[in-house]
């Protein structure tokens, strides 16, 4: 060692004090011996208690406030704080307050007088104390220590020191001490909350994606002028959605999505640079000076928090993370297509370069991602919609020169996704009409068709119809995925309906109806049915139209129209080929409900559906029809009748007591004399949509089924012969067990499955 080293050497050497050596080390050992009780106990809330002086004694103080970070509002809420003389703290993230400043910026802070304004305002302008607490609790603070709870840069809560024991301000070593249990705290947070260690974790642990590819892509994305999440949506093919949900669990903020029906508040915009804005991947997009609601991709980079701020200057923030690329589709930049180097705007250009209009080809049956520009635009179009859970796809042409709408419906409700512009709507109709094997070149009559394209390797129908408008044709693509038939279980039937179904289902002969709107889950439930009685003893036939649920042991027809091949006709070639079972897609006239009956009255057990509003209506309908009322009484099991309605998102929906009023409105709904079969007590709790990520904001996630069966007695036959009416009928089934789609729907509202909302958009009293 040289001379100078070695002195360096003797320096260090004379610098160490072995008394502070000591105090450090004991202050490890007492920490250490308060993290693991906290690891030990169920909650922080449980054990705080428990360890708060040995916590004070560690840290040298009087009082600690401990703030968790709210989930779904800029503030902060005490989750366990000194004394009682207040129940609840809650303090907004913003600069206006001690605790919020540490929370917003994540720097630690050290104040020797907190009723010293000029001392506060060295740290910002707007810091400020809030004296009130102090008179109401006669409490009187002096020094503070207040430091953030994070865990990897991201935020949890806060916690807040007051006032040094023998007075004074706290020293270097009790700031470095907070500091190090804010950070212990932390990860205890986010095992408590749920929280990840990773912004991709949670795509790993549900299977979206491996941790091999997430490695791949962090390496790459620096290097390839990218980001994470945009190679997660155009290489690893994942929904905005899906990365956002996440991002929210990681970062502990809400996630928000593109929402092509919010105007961004462009005052808040004056004299900002949009490409500074997509560079620094933030946005405003809801609010005005006193409260808005900002975008960032990354909610723990408080540096670029602290500077939104400053640009800004608004009173109050909410800050959800948001994809990147979400983010420039606000200021214009929509997403790419399945080209990763095209986006949607450099399609449609190409559209115009390359005369696509005039260009005849072959129908092709699987979406190809290397196909011409509008093939790309058309395939992008089905694809996202599909991973959205759409059922259809609407394109609706614009009048003049006004860009056409593309909307989609997801759980039976129509949401707006993206426009394409006037000069381009022609190309992607014709497009969708080469694919449906459908004639281009006339506009003027409607048309239908269909195909299968490919997307992720599955096979998928889309039924296409077109019609013509006042400013040109209309598209509508059904989505037919192939899927596998429900055990009855599945199907949400109530107690009576359940058993009463699987009687009926298992009688050797006799028809069995399932009615009503197109789209609510009758061939859901028919084959749900059939799965059910779906053995080797059994032969069983069905004609559909179309075949959208496959099951082996089955026996299934498409109809074919135009080869003469429907229901009436599939149903006589059924009785030749020895049926025991027959389920024929839909009873559209009287040839075809006769022939139903008929083969029923031979042996057989039929099956089938019917456009009607309510079971005993379905009655009344087919005896218009013609069918001789003796025949129908004594073939008839029983009719159900069935609608969809949405469900509420279970990560989100809200608990609530309704008032007297709510409450007499579903007696009268339900039926007075029969409300008491419901047994929800007098204080029963009903649930709310909320909205979250996991449902899109909607406060609702699919749809399950309400129900009313009508089983046929020797009293109810007797009505059907004499041609009573809908309502005879219904009275009589109801006092006989059946319970009326409004009724099966507030049994369900009462279980926390829907709202009253949505039943009543379906049923009526």
């Amino acid at each position: 060692m040289n001379s100078a080293g070695s002195e360096a050497h003797k320096d260090v050497q004379k610098k160490v004090d072995p008394e502070q050596l000591r105090r450090q080390l004991e202050f490890q050992v007492r920490l250490n011996n308060l993290i693991h009780r906290v690891h030990e106990a169920e909650s922080f809330s449980e054990v705080m208690p428990e360890i708060e002086d040995d916590l004070l004694g560690l840290l040298n103080a009087e009082r600690i406030t401990v703030y968790q970070r709210s989930r779904t509002q800029p503030e902060l809420v005490s989750k366990y704080k000194s004394g009682d003389e207040f129940k609840e703290i809650r303090v907004p993230l913003s600069t206006s307050s001690i605790s919020g400043y540490v929370g917003l910026s994540q720097k630690p802070v050290r104040v020797q007088d907190v009723y010293d304004d000029e001392e506060l305002h060295k740290i910002h302008p707007n810091l400020n104390f809030d004296k009130s607490f102090d008179l109401k609790s006669g409490f009187r603070s002096r020094a503070m220590v207040v430091v953030p709870i994070k865990s990897k840069d991201v935020l949890f809560g806060v916690m807040q020191v007051l006032n040094r024991k023998g007075g004074g301000a706290f020293s270097d070593t009790e700031l470095r001490n907070a500091v190090k249990l804010g950070l212990l705290l932390g990860q205890q947070f986010r095992y408590e909350l749920g929280g990840t260690s990773d912004p991709y974790e949670f795509l790993v642990q549900t299977g979206k994606i491996s941790q091999e590819q997430i490695d791949d892509f962090k390496h790459r994305a620096p290097k390839e002028g990218t980001t994470v999440t945009g190679m997660l949506i155009y290489e690893a093919g994942l929904n905005p959605s899906e990365i956002g949900a996440s991002l929210e669990r990681y970062y502990q903020v809400p996630y928000m999505g593109f929402d092509p029906e919010i105007e961004i508040p462009r005052e808040l915009l004056k004299g900002i640079n949009e490409a500074y804005l997509k560079q620094e991947r933030w946005l405003p997009v809801q609010g005005n000076q006193d409260e808005v609601v900002v975008l960032i991709d990354d909610p723990a980079d408080h540096q670029r928090i602290m500077e939104i701020q400053r640009v800004l200057r608004c009173r109050n923030y909410v800050f959800k993370v948001s994809l990147a690329e979400e983010i420039r589709q606000y200021l214009g930049e929509p997403l790419r297509g399945t080209d990763p180097n095209l986006d949607i705007n450099e399609l449609v250009d190409k559209l115009q370069e390359e005369g696509i209009e005039n260009v005849e080809e072959d129908e092709i049956e699987s979406v190809d991602e290397n196909e011409a520009t509008v093939i790309q635009l058309v395939n992008q179009m089905i694809r996202d919609s599909y991973m959205a859970r759409a059922s259809d796809i609407h394109i609706e042409p614009g009048k003049g020169k006004s860009s056409s709408a593309v909307r989609i419906r997801v759980d039976g409700v129509c949401r707006k996704t993206i426009t394409i512009p006037a000069s381009h709507i022609r190309a992607v109709v014709s497009r969708i009409k080469i694919m449906g094997g459908m004639d281009i070149s006339d506009r003027r009559r409607p048309q239908d068709g269909k195909c299968v394209v490919k997307i992720k390797g599955k096979p998928v129908e889309l039924r296409v119809a077109t019609i013509p408008t006042v400013n040109g044709e209309s598209v509508v693509m059904r989505i037919l995925a192939s899927s596998k038939p429900l055990p009855l279980e599945k199907l949400n039937f109530s107690r009576r309906n359940l058993e009463e179904t699987r009687k009926l289902v298992e009688h050797p002969h006799g028809i069995f109806l399932v009615v009503g709107p197109t789209g609510s889950g009758k061939t859901t439930t028919l084959h749900a049915i059939l799965a059910h009685i779906n053995t080797p003893e059994r032969k069983i036939w069905t004609a559909e139209d179309p075949v959208e649920i496959t099951q082996p042991g089955l026996q299934q027809v498409q109809m074919n129209n135009k080869a003469g091949l429907n229901f009436a006709a599939a149903l006589r070639a059924f009785l030749r080929a020895d049926p025991d079972v027959i389920m024929i897609g839909e009873m559209r006239d009287r040839e075809t409900a006769e022939a139903g009956v008929e083969a029923s009255l031979t042996g057989h057990l039929v099956f089938s559906t019917l456009h009607t509003n309510s079971a005993a209506e379905t009655v009344t309908r087919l005896l218009d029809l013609g069918i001789d009322p003796v025949s129908f009484s004594d073939a008839l099991l029983g009719v159900m009748a069935q609608r969809l309605v949405r469900t509420l998102c279970d990560k989100c929906k809200e608990a609530y007591h309704p008032d007297d009023e709510e409450l007499t409105l579903l007696q009268r709904y339900y039926g007075e004399e029969r409300y008491d079969e419901l047994k929800v007590g007098g204080k029963p709790a009903l649930y709310k949509a909320v909205g979250c990520t996991h449902c899109g904001g909607s406060g609702y996630l699919g749809r399950t089924g309400i129900h009313e069966l009508l089983v046929t007695s020797p009293t109810l036959k007797d009505l059907i012969y004499h041609k009573a009416t809908a309502a005879e009928i219904e009275k009589l089934s109801i006092g006989e067990g059946m319970r009326t789609l409004m009724q099966d729907g507030i049994a369900k509202l009462f279980q926390g499955q829907t709202d009253l909302a949505q039943v009543r958009k379906v049923a009526t009293k």
